[in-house]
């Protein structure tokens, strides 16, 4: 089961419960409850390929190449600009820990849903002589945010966007605003691999796409793509275990606690270089942590970065202090991940 995109941020949040009951795996790639990260406790959580507490880390480090080095993050201002919703307000436990670490300023500042008035918080970062604005927007307000810098002088090259405020469309809405905005490509940014040319020679030649051509491969697109294979992957690895029939919740879970998607087999499936191996096991329900930059240059996304990969001893401490007390206030006693075989 795939939660919806964060449209509906807080739908997550209440299948989390739901999954437990009905034991059904919740795949949520590139989104979710962070904590989820551990499979310990969430088992039927599936953060795959990135939590946003491992994108804040990230998002941190770039700036810090960015200036220079990471000690020079001390004293800069940084705002988290996010949709007033549980999606938008998880990465602040972590961006809390990253600057009483690194020693820079943090402000974090809401827009009420559907974001498309934004002049008030824009004069604000103004005011406060930000340094760089963290875009955690979804739909119309990411372009109204781009649109609203312009407005207000700020530059948008010192603006990066969580991958859900990353999207062609996201960047199009906005026009000449939104030239050198920048935002994160987790594993799946825009571009073109052997996936993308299989499916425009077995399916799109044939008559049989249910898309439009040209999205093949835009961000959206490949955020699909990179779930859907995760999916059906871990249903594979489920299979070769428990015979090929249809399949309990369990036998799913299993499957994807125990897959791994090494360098062999994604040249196999035709995402070399799209994605980084990928490798999930009852402790960690992430199964990767890197991600690059991208850059709008006003006609298409270029990667401005080499990989990223979040810096664990930031995040574990919040996941283990957050899932901890979800564990606790569901009576759950935690799994023995020790007593967990490959």
């Amino acid at each position: 089961m795939r939660s919806s995109a964060p449209s509906q941020p807080s739908r997550t949040f209440l299948l989390t419960d739901k999954a437990d009951t009905d034991k059904i795996p919740l795949l949520t790639p590139g989104y979710g409850r962070a904590a989820s990260k551990n499979g310990s406790v969430f088992l039927w959580n599936f953060p795959l390929l990135g939590t946003y507490w491992s994108a804040s880390d990230i998002i941190i480090q770039h700036i810090g190449k960015d200036l220079g080095g990471l000690e020079r993050l001390k004293g800069k201002k940084i705002a988290l600009l996010f949709h007033d919703s549980p999606y938008g307000k998880e990465p602040i436990p972590a961006l809390l820990a990253l600057a009483q670490k690194y020693g820079f300023e943090f402000s974090s500042v809401p827009v009420p849903h559907p974001g498309l008035e934004q002049e008030t918080q824009w004069r604000r970062i103004r005011e406060d002589k930000v340094d760089y604005v963290l875009l955690w927007g979804w739909g119309v307000m990411n372009s109204a945010a781009l649109k609203t810098a312009a407005s207000a002088g700020y530059p948008r090259d010192k603006m990066i966007g969580i991958w859900w405020s990353g999207s062609e469309a996201d960047v199009r809405a906005a026009g000449d605003d939104a030239k050198g905005y920048k935002a994160m490509a987790l594993q799946y940014g825009a571009g073109k691999f052997q996936v993308h040319r299989d499916i425009e020679r077995y399916v799109y030649a044939k008559g049989k796409g249910s898309g439009k051509p040209e999205e093949i491969g835009q961000t959206l697109y490949n955020i699909g793509l990179v779930g859907a294979v995760l999916g059906i992957e871990g249903i594979r690895n489920a299979q070769e275990k428990f015979g090929k029939k249809p399949l309990t919740g369990e036998q799913v879970q299993w499957g994807l606690e125990h897959l791994h998607l090494n360098e062999a087999r994604l040249k196999e499936l035709g995402f070399e270089g799209m994605m980084l191996p990928v490798q999930i096991t009852c402790t960690d329900h992430e199964g990767a942590r890197s991600a690059r930059i991208q850059q709008w240059d006003g006609n298409a996304w270029k990667v401005i970065s080499g990989w990223y990969t979040a810096d664990e001893t930031v995040v574990d401490p919040i996941v283990k202090e957050v899932s901890t007390k979800y564990a606790a206030e569901r009576k759950i006693t935690p799994r023995d991940c020790s007593k967990e075989s490959r």
